[in-house]
């Protein structure tokens, strides 16, 4: 493995599903794997199919694995949303905007997709700059 590259791994967001690293860390740039509404404790989906609920699990996901790597939201440069429905973007929208309220909103994308694992309706990945890495 490249000696530059570190695993960020925490027990406070959920365990990978699958080969790959919860985020990781090269350079001072952070990469983090897209996270879905799974509770860290049960593994299971939160939210009963509400696209809200979901997206709250998924950024208190994202935001335990940045606080495992020293960062925060205000670190967060650029994001990507997959929504199982295009139509509930407004409802992630306000969400997502109460968990990056900073000076500068990161930039991202937004799509819709087919299926997401485990039947869940939203997922978000990140990519996090920390100065002093």
């Amino acid at each position: 493995m490249n000696p530059s590259l570190k695993a960020i791994e925490t027990n406070f967001a959920p365990a990978p599903v699958g080969p790959y690293s919860q985020a990781v860390l090269v350079n001072g740039w952070l990469y983090c794997s897209g996270q879905i509404a799974l509770n860290p404790s049960t593994g299971l989906i939160v939210g009963n199919g509400n696209v809200l609920e979901e997206a709250d699990q998924v950024l208190k996901n994202l935001e335990a694995v940045l606080k495992a790597a020293n960062a925060t939201a205000a670190n967060v440069v650029r994001t990507t949303i997959y929504l199982k429905n295009l139509k509930d973007f407004e409802k992630v929208n306000t969400i997502y905007s109460n968990f990056f309220k900073g000076k500068v909103s990161p930039a991202r994308a937004c799509v819709e997709v087919a299926a997401l694992p485990k039947g869940a309706l939203v997922e978000i990945d990140c990519i996090a700059y920390i100065e002093k890495a």
